[in-house]
């Protein structure tokens, strides 16, 4: 097994004056990349970094941060990608969590840089620090089981879990990569993601390990990503389902030649099939795959290749076959092995999967028991091994590519004074996948517009609901007092093709 510094030592050593990354106006060979993360690595150790020590990234895509993705677990130092969605107090928490000792950002300073010993702003500072820095040798006494990134994922308790993936765990995404994808050095690839999710380096390793070109947009609308595809003559992207909808949308309206896609993979949420349908026709030349997994996972843990060929089949609405080197199996609450059909939890075992959550001993005891991951999905395998989900156990909403605990959501809503009891839930959405719905009880009146104002100054837009019903009726409870958010979120979901919801 490899660790993250041997795809890019490949690429230069096989292919040095070949095009990298596009990113701009900015174009890298494979050469000037490695000297670039060389002399990035020896300016971070310059600084006193020991093996080990965590490096923060707050930034949008650029071809600076993919350079800090390559270099930063390429030296035996840890990368902590952080979205940069959250709000302030989320990104302290993951911070001081981390114990990150270095923050590179494109923000302007702010009360964040006090919890860091050196601040690198993006581009100016990066620049200057790297311009005159003496080289350090990527992947020297770097081994797989290393840790290489945490990345922080919602808490079911509230807070944020730093999601530790290994080199191994790396590199056995980027062989999966290569078995579903089946990149080429003529291939390239638009990162249409953010780089702080897991999703967004989903390809990097393995476009870097076939010397492939990266692609990196600076904006995320959909008619500037469908210029790019054309003008770049881009062969692959993976998009959230809310950003396939809408660029799908843009081609009907406005159609460019898009042509040179060959694959075009979508996952994270829940996807109507009429989109997919549209997807389909918008681009025509494309193969549509349908990718799951979680942070977890690095991400990818089942794929559906050939999607558009089964819309028309009830395999249409699985998540495909186990991926390379990839154990799935479902499981009852007896911890009995499911036969194909019945719903239990979806497990997870592989090279993929992580080692845990930075310091949660509790909580990795119990998402890692026996080398399987378990999931918090419920959902069954059909005959030929296709993988169904139905339901989350855990209080769980994807809504545009996004993942939140509701817990989050409903710990922020009962800090606010007129709340007696709050649910959060999620309903489905035809832009978002899924969106946030809460039910609220008040203590004395207060409306949701107050409430969803509170909201915002303490946790990421993405986690505020979208609507908020406050009522004197109180919520349906268990005989053991637990709210029944099933009971609640039933008549979103009943009519609706996808039986996603927390």
């Amino acid at each position: 097994m490899q660790t993250v510094a041997d795809p890019l030592e490949h690429a230069r050593l096989t292919a040095a004056h070949k095009e990298a990354i596009v990113c701009g106006s900015d174009r890298l060979d494979y050469q000037t990349l490695w000297s670039r993360c060389g002399r990035l690595a020896g300016h971070l150790a310059g600084l006193g970094l020991q093996r080990g020590d965590r490096v923060a990234v707050v930034a949008a895509n650029c071809h600076r941060y993919l350079e800090v993705y390559l270099t930063v677990p390429a030296v035996g130092y840890v990368i902590v990608p952080l979205n940069t969605r959250s709000a302030l107090a989320e990104l302290e928490y993951a911070v001081v969590d981390s114990q990150a000792r270095v923050l590179l950002t494109d923000r302007e300073p702010s009360s964040l840089d006090s919890l860091f010993e050196h601040v690198i702003r993006l581009p100016d500072g990066y620049e200057e620090a790297i311009a005159d820095a003496e080289p350090a040798t990527l992947g020297v006494d770097v081994h797989e089981d290393d840790l290489a990134g945490i990345f922080y994922t919602g808490g079911t308790t509230g807070k944020a879990k730093g999601v530790m993936l290994t080199h191994r765990n790396l590199m056995a995404n980027t062989w999966t990569a290569l078995s579903w994808a089946r990149p080429t050095g003529d291939d390239r690839f638009l990162i249409m993601a953010p780089l702080f999710h897991a999703a967004g380096t989903c390809s990097v390793l393995a476009t870097v390990w076939v010397t492939g070109t990266q692609v990196i947009p600076s904006s995320s609308r959909p008619g500037d990503l469908l210029d790019i595809i054309e003008r770049e003559a881009v062969t692959m992207t993976l998009a959230v389902p809310t950003l396939l909808a809408a660029v799908t949308d843009e081609q009907f309206e406005r159609p460019r030649n898009v042509s040179s896609l060959r694959l075009l993979s979508h996952g994270a949420s829940p996807v109507a099939t009429e989109i997919l349908r549209r997807a389909t026709k918008a681009f025509p030349d494309a193969e549509l795959l349908h990718l799951y997994g979680t942070t977890e996972t690095s991400p990818i843990a089942t794929n559906l290749p050939h999607e558009e060929l089964l819309l028309d089949t009830p395999a249409a609405r699985s998540c495909g076959y186990p991926a390379l080197g990839v154990q799935v199996r479902v499981l009852d609450f007896e911890g009995v092995v499911m036969a194909p059909g019945k719903v239990g939890e979806v497990l997870i075992r592989g090279a993929n999967v992580t080692k845990g959550y930075w310091n949660k001993p509790d909580e990795t005891a119990a998402a890692l028991r026996d080398g399987w991951y378990h999931t918090g999905d419920l959902g069954y395998l059909d005959d030929e091994s296709r993988l169904y989900l139905v339901d989350r156990l855990k209080d769980m909403v994807v809504t545009g590519g996004e993942n939140v605990y509701t817990v989050e959501v409903e710990n922020v809503l009962y800090s606010h004074p007129q709340v007696a009891e709050a649910a959060v839930f999620g309903i489905p959405d035809a832009h978002w996948g899924e969106s946030l719905y809460a039910v609220v009880v008040p203590r004395e009146k207060v409306s949701a517009e107050e409430l969803i104002e509170f909201c915002r100054d303490r946790i990421a837009g993405f986690k505020i609901p979208k609507h908020i019903d406050v009522t004197t009726e109180p919520l349906p409870k268990s005989g053991a007092g637990k709210v029944l958010k099933r009971q609640l979120r039933e008549p979103f979901w009943s009519e609706h093709d996808t039986r996603i919801g927390n």
